[in-house]
């Protein structure tokens, strides 16, 4: 018998209960209050960043990490990376201190076993190599497999900066849901740019500024791309979610069914091999991978993972200011909606206006262009956050070194140099 959870005493979903399920918790409007951000990161050698570290060492490290006070929940992705997701924060820089509080008794216990947290988009050094054996990840490995290796590559090898903001209200405005839904996508790509990190891959160069972001446009489409932009949101992501095809089935022992091309919906009228439920559901949700992910609040999933020990600081106040400033939320829409033209029908991350941004960062003139607006309109809102003066430097720096002179991290990598970027 399946246990709960898995089926079991769960009462099977009705298309109906899903999408009325998929409307209601992926979009809770209101005022934007809460702010989040889940850092990942890859784990290198402290002073020999290009030699592999023995997995039997990263487990004994990784252990150590789970007895620490942290109010971050710890995770471990396949490849070995870490994430920390921060708890929902009432203000920009109650989530930085957190954040930064555990990353840096984190970073403490990982240099005790002479382990270090780094920065990049895409591993630069190392090929893929999954880590955990769970039957999800052997499920998961064996789907992406399908359309390639970049799904490997994805799961083993890359990490980002994912900010997490309140959908915003249910009326018009610049904070009302609908324009916060428009604005992330078209906002997304001047953020790949500004922010690609990730230049290189297991020795080689990629030829893309943002390696991470060519391997989301290279799996399956369905499970990838975004929906349509020009439909209601919850319209939208329902039928988004309901017509991807399901990744697997979870079980309670033994391997997880990878099936052939089965979407959600079709099993919710086929009803084989058992009835999915409520928590299938969810589960299906954490198996799509658009750049603009909906979880009740909005999950932007497009920024490289960012040198430095507080490199984060910089997209996660970026990203908050122009979402959450009225003034700047305004500017900001103004700024990118002209983008719209150079994307084209294509939704992201496929469309003309994300490659752009993945293979040339702020190279792109347009790009280049509507990020220094934005960039500027972030600083001159900032303060109106209650920002610190180290967060505001870190920004402005940022702002010179890079987005003024049309540059983004990746501009500073080169495999000849080994020590790690700070």
């Amino acid at each position: 018998m399946a246990a709960p959870g898995f089926g079991g005493s769960d009462p099977p979903l009705t298309e109906d209960d899903a999408e009325d399920l998929l409307r209601c918790i992926c979009f809770k409007t209101g005022p934007p209050r809460k702010i989040g951000v889940e850092v990942e990161w890859l784990v290198h050698e402290l002073h020999h960043p290009t030699l592999s570290v023995a997995p039997t060492r990263l487990d004994r490290a990784f252990a150590g990490l789970r007895d620490l006070p942290l109010a971050s929940a710890l995770t471990f992705e396949p490849g070995g990376q870490l994430e920390l997701s921060s708890p929902p924060a009432a203000s920009l820089m109650e989530c930085i201190d957190t954040t930064a509080a555990d990353l840096t008794a984190v970073r403490t216990a990982l240099r005790a076993s002479g382990l270090t947290l780094t920065g990049f988009g895409h591993d630069p050094w190392h090929p893929p190599r999954r880590l955990l054996r769970e039957p999800r990840y052997d499920a998961m490995e064996a789907s992406l497999d399908r359309t390639g290796p970049s799904g490997r590559s994805m799961m083993c090898s890359s990490a980002s900066v994912q900010v997490c903001l309140d959908a915003g209200y249910e009326e018009p405005g610049p904070l009302g849901l609908g324009r916060r839904w428009r604005l992330a996508h078209l906002l997304g790509a001047v953020l790949v740019a500004a922010f690609a990190n990730s230049p290189a891959g297991a020795g080689k160069a990629t030829g893309w500024q943002s390696t991470r972001q060519a391997l989301w446009a290279d799996l399956d489409p369905r499970r990838a791309l975004a929906p349509a932009t020009d439909m209601p949101p919850r319209d939208a992501w329902a039928a988004h979610v309901l017509d991807t095809p399901v990744m697997c089935i979870r079980a309670p022992e033994g391997p997880w069914p990878v099936p052939d091309d089965l979407t959600f919906r079709e099993w919710i009228r086929a009803g084989a091999p058992r009835p999915p439920t409520r928590a299938d559901l969810d589960y299906h949700i954490t198996t799509l991978f658009p750049p603009v992910r909906p979880r009740g609040h909005l999950e932007l999933r497009m920024i490289d993972a960012q040198p430095g020990e507080d490199g984060w600081m910089v997209p996660l106040a970026v990203t908050t200011a122009l979402f959450d400033d009225p003034e700047a939320a305004e500017t900001a829409y103004r700024t990118v909606k002209p983008l719209a033209e150079i994307a084209g029908p294509l939704p992201a991350p496929r469309n003309p206006l994300w490659t752009e941004a993945a293979r040339h960062g702020l190279a792109d003139p347009e790009l280049h262009s509507a990020a220094v607006t934005c960039f500027t309109v972030a600083l001159e809102a900032l303060p109106r956050l209650g920002a610190s003066s180290a967060v505001q430097d870190a920004v402005a720096a940022f702002h010179d070194r890079y987005v003024l002179q049309g540059r983004c991290p990746a501009d500073d990598f080169s495999l000849h140099r080994k020590e790690i970027r700070t």
